[in-house]
């Protein structure tokens, strides 16, 4: 039956599968609740709108599916576009709905009023359109659902004029069939086999984008070397003889890299925040698979470029190389030794992390997963903390946004339920969204929040000092961060020593709520 636009759109969501929204109900988008609760769906009330972007942000990474969120016109979608731009560099499948006015070139003074909402948000997401119509809005959120599934995940944002979502409209249409993806076949990498048949010392460079579970199978029958992005950790699982581990930003990678006769690079962009240096470093053959093109086009000069998912490709490997004989020049001694020597390094750049860090990863179940946000601690645990699984340690990577990794935390919980969540935090960075810990208690979340108090951005203080640049603006106030934690509602621990800082984590995943860890270094 005919209902206002903006239920319609609920029920729409609810049949393409979305259980949970994040967001703000305000005047301009009320109309788009009228339908939330009819049609079953869960709305996770926010704090700020980045807030909700970042929820639905870790929502998206920790399930699988696209995380959805509901903005007012003007400053709503304006305080989205942060967690926007996030998922966008971070390939995180977001939906955003906004409302906007009807009419904005003949009218001025308006509630909310921008000059072009559309295009703003067009800036940070794969695209921006409005919905004039009823059955715009539904081709369009059906658009974004099949992009979803075929191509590299983006976030989309939808906005429909007011007027437009208060309209009776007829009920969105049924879900299509999704598409049908070719997979790759034993002749699709006939000239990758070719290169790993004569090559003695290959190398796997594997990415957020590599997703398979094959690559271990597949690494050993070659008996391959790899290397991981920060993104990519955990794609072999751990113990791997042969893992260099996430050391593709050492200054020493390249050395390695220049020593292997055939690289191969799987779902990665080979980016700045992947290298941190211009060059990949390779002197052989460089293989790029990957899903989006655009990162085929790229200045690492690849020989061959197969531009298909990567789960087709493992598998075609896997297949191909079934019955082969492993490669033998490259030896678990040698890997060792570089691991150890860029441990080495790790700690003396930000001596003091690494033992609290060992510590926490014994303390928290292996399947924990854990939201990380732009502090120092993250740093030296994405290099030294080594994963068992992929897709379990989620991270702002390349827009790096602080505030990130609590309300990222909060949607990742809300889709774990049951299986255990945790959020590593700076002091500085909690500050960006430290109300979003109301969320978390009114949830009734068993969220460990581990604090980072090193009493000032120290990662730009010694940024400055290395530029000769007198540090400056760097240190603020703090406030009694386990007093607010409480006045919140949550839980809150300041250990004295690692192993009360274990008992406390351990203790925080079964409590009735969030628990905030307070951390400083003088726990050593």
């Amino acid at each position: 039956m005919k209902r206002p636009l903006g239920a319609q759109i609920s029920h729409m969501l609810k049949d393409r599968g979305v259980d949970v929204i994040f967001g703000i109900p305000g005047v301009h988008n009320q109309e788009m609740y009228r339908g939330i609760e009819e049609a079953g769906i869960t709305h996770v009330l926010a704090r700020h709108e980045q807030g909700a972007g970042f929820m639905a942000d870790g929502y998206a990474r920790a399930s699988g599916k696209p995380g959805v969120a509901y903005v007012i016109t003007g400053p709503g979608l304006c305080n989205i576009m942060t967690p926007m731009g996030q998922a966008y560099s971070d390939s995180v499948s977001m939906l955003v709905l906004s409302s906007c006015l009807d009419e904005t070139a003949a009218r001025k003074g308006q509630l909310h009023q921008m000059k072009d909402q559309e295009g703003a948000a067009a800036t940070v997401c794969d695209w921006s359109h409005t919905a004039h119509t009823a059955q715009a809005a539904y081709g369009l959120i059906e658009r974004a659902f099949e992009e979803f599934e075929t191509q590299r995940p983006r976030p989309k944002h939808i906005q429909v004029p007011i007027a437009q979502l208060e309209a009776d409209a007829e009920p969105a249409p049924f879900p299509n069939q999704s598409a049908l993806t070719l997979k790759a076949k034993e002749p699709d990498i006939g000239s990758v086999l070719s290169l790993l048949n004569i090559a003695q010392r290959p190398l796997f460079i594997l990415g957020g984008g590599a997703k398979s579970n094959l690559w271990r199978q597949v690494l050993t029958q070659i008996g391959a070397a790899c290397l991981t992005t920060y993104a990519g950790r955990g794609m072999v699982g751990a113990g791997y003889a042969l893992d260099y581990g996430a050391g593709l930003a050492r200054p020493g990678s390249a050395d390695v890299i220049a020593s292997a006769d055939l690289v191969v690079a799987i779902g990665t962009e080979l980016a700045e925040v992947d290298l941190w240096r211009a060059d990949l470093g390779h002197t052989a053959n460089l293989v790029r698979v990957d899903i989006d093109p655009s990162v085929l086009a790229d200045p690492q000069r690849a020989a061959i470029k197969l531009q298909m998912d990567a789960e087709s490709f493992a598998y075609a490997l896997w297949e191909a190389t079934e019955a082969a004989t492993p490669k033998t020049g490259w030896s678990a001694e040698e890997v060792s030794a570089t691991r150890t020597r860029w441990h080495a390094e790790t700690e003396a750049e930000r001596p003091g992390i690494i033992p609290v860090a060992d510590a926490l990863r014994d303390a928290m179940p292996t399947d924990t997963m854990i939201f990380s946000d732009m502090t120092q601690f993250a740093y030296v645990a994405k290099e030294v903390w080594e994963m068992h699984r992929p897709y379990h340690w989620h991270h702002p990577y390349g827009f790096g946004t602080l505030g990130y990794a609590l309300p990222a935390g909060i949607g990742g919980a809300v889709a774990r339920r049951g299986q255990p969540t945790a959020v590593i935090i700076g002091d500085y960075g909690l500050h960006y969204t430290l109300p979003e810990l109301g969320v978390a208690v009114e949830l009734g979340l068993p969220l460990p929040i581990i604090l980072w108090d090193n009493g000032k951005l120290k990662e730009i203080e010694d940024s400055m000092t290395r530029a000769q640049i007198a540090p400056n603006a760097v240190i603020a106030r703090n406030p009694d961060f386990c007093k607010l934690a409480e006045a919140f509602g949550a839980h809150s621990a300041a250990p004295k020593d690692l192993a009360e800082m274990q008992a406390a984590v351990q203790a925080a995943f079964t409590a009735d709520g969030p628990t905030l860890i307070y951390l400083t270094p003088d726990i050593l």
